[in-house]
């Protein structure tokens, strides 16, 4: 790509003069062709010609100038369009305009026709904007001469437009368009570069089967995920092989071509409209600061070391206690951040004396908290370690940044905080309720942002089910009707980022998951997009809710007041009222039983200690499945 960019540096003021040079010859063209037109084409007599010839250099000057301030010669012959036409048609009208001027002012138009000023207008239209398209009329000739497998594409809007001029301008493809499906009425009927729309994406199965295509390529680049899973249910139904454009984004860049199509992902069936983050804003916040991120190297972690270390931070403080994390995350930055200072730590937050020396020395303006443990069915039996962890790490890293002053705390929580059933959630309740009390008594701003799942993290439902369906099932599902909110990673991280410039302290902000998904539909689509069927080539088990585990997930709870903030994907609760007495006393509590490795006390202390009435794990599962 760099030696594709560079050749095309050096060749393009050469490309650049000759349209100039093509120009000039076309201004003079014009200029004495319109005498000639002005005297019925004959004989035109000699004080009009010699004047004509006379003036000739100021109208090459004048019209020349106008024509490069107007901006004729920044774009390309080769993709010369109806804008381009527009501005060289803006342009002969200021250029002869100015030429009429500046020789009314110098010669008062003595032996200058005034009908040769229209005359030369309109043939400097013929002559700048005829080669011009000729010229990419003769570079697209190819356009109706594909040949290779036949495609329908789903969609006939500007991405559909834009694939297809790609699919036959580029005959090494191997795909030639047969015809467009689409759902806009006034768009059946229509030709696009001469491929047919023929009828609604409803027809897609039996428009499949009576053009006999090899592959449908779907081409709506913004569609919501019901009709997203309504076209990919329509091309499972074809039995053909589809494609997907990549999204939005491609639009912006100018990327919709043939190379761009890939399969498609779960990703694009679960409803996650494009969210547009205030980029200044958070650059405001982030840029120039020093930030550390605990669990850099964990799947939210990393993305938002990603994305912070493009907003140009001061120093990029990488928390993990992983080895192998902290150096897959450190080998990342340093190559594609080169100039990035960089520290990476490992350590673990509940190491006080480590946390101390990192934070005394570093004096971090912002802390993303995302280290903890996740997993429910594990923590169940491991409280312990969750309490250490969730619990106790948040709090030494917490104070830590009171001490020395840091100017953001902003905890990562989880939509099983809400109403928790199981250790996990509690711990992470227990954690939102720490750092909102602690905002009480500090300088620092203590932040939370609670969500529900993301797509593809480690541990997480869909690698789960990636890997049974690799090994040919069966798949298994917990519960016919279990449901989950999904995020994608790097959606969940700019939306952190984003909070992390809205909250004044103390707040706790929950991000817009869209829908629930049902997990038994999640599993489905997996099976399907890899080309297998549900029920048949792999089977689907359900095997009764986990330890722990809620048939579906709450955002927030009842009595905590939801507001709008300033981005619309981002609301704000000031939560839940907790006695700070008791929560204090409960911490002990905890910390003692932790000390003891008492396991079997440790579940109810925790409940106590959030104020959570909710029935223990064991309990709330075997309701779930009763219901």
């Amino acid at each position: 790509m760099s030696r594709f960019r560079a050749r095309t540096h050096v060749k393009a003021p050469i490309g650049r003069w000759a349209v100039v040079a093509h120009d000039l010859v076309a201004i003079a063209l014009a200029w004495l062709g319109a005498y000639w037109l002005r005297f019925n084409m004959g004989y035109v007599p000699h004080v009009f010609w010699r004047q004509g010839l006379r003036l000739l250099p100021v109208i090459l000057v004048v019209q020349g100038l106008v024509f490069w301030s107007m901006g004729l010669y920044r774009g390309l012959w080769r993709f010369a369009s109806v804008p381009d036409l527009l501005r060289i048609f803006k342009a002969i009208v200021a250029g002869t305009v100015a030429s009429a001027f500046i020789l009314f002012l110098g010669e008062r138009l003595e032996f200058v026709p005034r009908s040769a000023f229209v005359l030369d207008g309109m043939l400097l239209t013929l002559l700048l904007g005829g080669p011009r398209f000729f010229y990419r009329f003769f570079k697209d000739r190819g356009l109706y001469q594909a040949s290779g497998k036949k495609a329908l594409i789903a969609g006939a809007g500007r991405a559909g437009e834009m694939l297809v001029r790609d699919l036959l301008r580029d005959s090494g493809v191997g795909f030639r368009p047969v015809a467009f499906v689409d759902d806009n009425p006034r768009r059946i009927g229509q030709e696009i570069h001469g491929v047919p729309v023929v009828a609604d994406c409803g027809q897609l199965p039996q428009v499949a089967a009576r053009l006999e295509v090899d592959i449908v390529f779907i081409a709506v680049t913004e569609a919501k995920a019901s009709h997203m899973r309504r076209l990919v249910e329509l091309c499972e139904r074809s039995g053909r092989p589809f494609r997907i454009l990549p999204g939005l984004q491609s639009l912006v860049d100018g990327q919709v071509t043939v190379r761009e199509l890939r399969e498609v992902r779960i990703e694009d069936l679960l409803g996650r409209e494009p969210v547009l983050l205030y980029q200044d804003e958070i650059a405001c916040g982030i840029g120039g600061k020093a930030v550390l991120v605990s669990g850099a190297g964990g799947s939210i972690g990393s993305e938002l070391c990603r994305q912070i270390a493009r907003l140009g931070p001061r120093r990029l403080i990488l928390l993990e206690h992983s080895e192998f994390n902290l150096y897959n995350i450190e080998l990342e930055l340093r190559r594609d951040y080169p100039h990035l200072a960089l520290l990476p730590v490992l350590g673990d937050v509940r190491d006080a004396v480590l946390v101390d020396r990192v934070l005394g020395r570093e004096r971090p303006d912002i802390i993303f908290h995302a280290a903890a443990y996740k997993h429910v069915p594990m923590l169940e039996g491991q409280g312990r370690a969750a309490v250490l962890n969730n619990v106790f790490g948040t709090e030494t890293l917490a104070a830590a940044a009171d001490r020395h002053g840091c100017g953001v705390f902003l905890l990562i929580s989880t939509d099983k905080a809400v109403n928790p059933s199981n250790i996990m959630g509690a711990t992470k309740r227990a954690a939102e309720i720490l750092c909102q009390q602690m905002n009480g008594r500090s300088r620092t701003r203590f932040l939370t942002v609670r969500f529900g799942n993301v797509l593809g993290s480690a541990g997480s439902v869909i690698p789960l089910f990636k890997a049974q369906i690799a090994s040919g099932g069966p798949v298994t599902v917990t519960h016919r009707d279990i449901t989950r909110y999904f995020m994608t990673i790097p959606e969940a991280c700019g939306l952190i980022l984003q909070s992390s410039v809205i909250g004044k302290g103390g707040e706790i902000f929950v991000l817009d998951m869209g829908e629930p998904v049902r997990i038994g539909y999640l599993a489905e689509q997996l099976i399907l997009l890899s080309g297998k069927r549900p029920g048949q080539d792999i089977e689907i088990v359900y095997s009764g809710l986990r330890p722990g585990e809620k048939l579906y997930e709450e955002l927030f709870y009842a009595d905590e007041a939801l507001l709008a903030t300033t981005h619309p994907k981002i609301r704000v609760t000031p939560g839940t009222c907790a006695d700070p007495t008791r929560f204090l006393r409960g911490l002990e509590r905890l910390r003692l039983l932790c000390a003891r490795d008492d396991e079997q006390e440790l579940a109810e202390a925790l409940r106590d200690t959030i104020g959570c009435a909710q029935p223990s794990s064991g309990e709330s599962a075997r309701l779930a499945t009763s219901s």
